[in-house]
């Protein structure tokens, strides 16, 4: 395998965009990958995961998306992650293998949800099936138990899992369990895998998330802060993005509702998402955008 370039920064969830019927929309990703450097300073994208609607994509339209990302991506992205978890391991595997032949930086997995793996040994076996499809691409388990439901322990996975996935890099942890996520990294004392922590609220350590579409700029900040040291601007930074993620969770805050924000945030049109979803409404825009607004941050943004 050639050496890796390591996954540094903020990681932004990517949004597909869409037309106002429904289809997808690649001719504003050129756009999107602009914004996303010049404006927010994010240089990786996760593509066609929970916030993308990967599961509710066609196979072909996730072969779109990909293609279109790694294309606009180029000499402008650091990483381009492509989700190609299905509940299919054939379609998994066909997805793998399209990623690697377009150069993508990364795949990423989640556990299959409707026949779930009841222990590790079943994860992993579905996991290598997949990533061995893609034997010189760098291998993510995308763990999201409240959405698939499936609880396997990371900190029990990590045990030999090298050995049955070579390009085995590490996990985008979406879940909230902070014990299993500390047993983790106490077990990477060699940092030899990435945990990708993946719930927006809890910002600490390595950052991936939705709100990185339009916060990143700030959430940087918040970690230059951190850097220097400057606690108290950090904490500033943390409280002011907490407050708004605080006021829209309580208005009902998922898909629908970051293509809103990222839409009247960017100016880029993120469209509508695809059923069973619904668009968010005209109360939650009006309210989300003054909310946004109403913020002083530190830097006088």
């Amino acid at each position: 395998m050639t050496p890796r370039q390591k996954l540094q920064g903020l990681v932004a969830a990517a949004i597909t965009p869409m037309t106002p019927d429904g289809q997808i929309n690649l001719s504003v990703i050129r756009q999107y990958v602009d914004y996303l450097v010049s404006e927010q300073n994010v240089k990786n994208v996760f593509v066609n995961g929970t916030t993308g609607e990967g599961l509710s994509l066609s196979i072909q339209e996730r072969k779109q998306l990909a293609e279109e990302w790694v294309h606009q991506g180029k000499d402008k992205l650091d990483h381009v992650i492509i989700h190609v978890g299905a509940l299919s391991l054939p379609e998994s595997q066909e997805l793998a293998r399209h990623a690697a032949a377009i150069g993508a930086s990364a795949i990423a997995v989640i556990a299959p949800f409707f026949f779930k793996p009841t222990n590790k040994d079943e994860l992993i076996a579905f996991l290598q099936k997949v990533a061995s499809e893609a034997p010189k691409v760098s291998f993510y388990y995308y763990h999201i138990p409240p959405l698939t439901g499936v609880k396997i322990r990371v900190e029990e996975l990590l045990d030999g899992i090298k050995e049955r996935i070579p390009t085995f890099q590490g996990v985008k942890f979406s879940d909230t369990d902070l014990l299993d996520l500390a047993q983790c990294i106490k077990k990477n004392e060699r940092e030899q895998f990435e945990f990708l922590y993946g719930v927006d609220e809890f910002c600490f350590g390595f950052f991936f998330g939705s709100t990185y579409n339009y916060l990143g700029r700030k959430t940087n900040l918040m970690l230059q802060a951190f850097a220097k040291p400057d606690l108290a601007l950090a904490r500033k930074y943390q409280f002011l993005t907490g407050e708004f993620l605080n006021f829209v969770i309580k208005l009902g805050f998922g898909v629908a509702q970051t293509k809103a924000v990222m839409t009247f945030v960017s100016g880029i049109p993120m469209g509508p998402p695809r059923l069973p979803l619904v668009d968010a409404s005209e109360d939650f825009i009006v309210k989300a955008k003054a909310k946004l607004d109403s913020i002083v941050w530190p830097d006088g943004n």
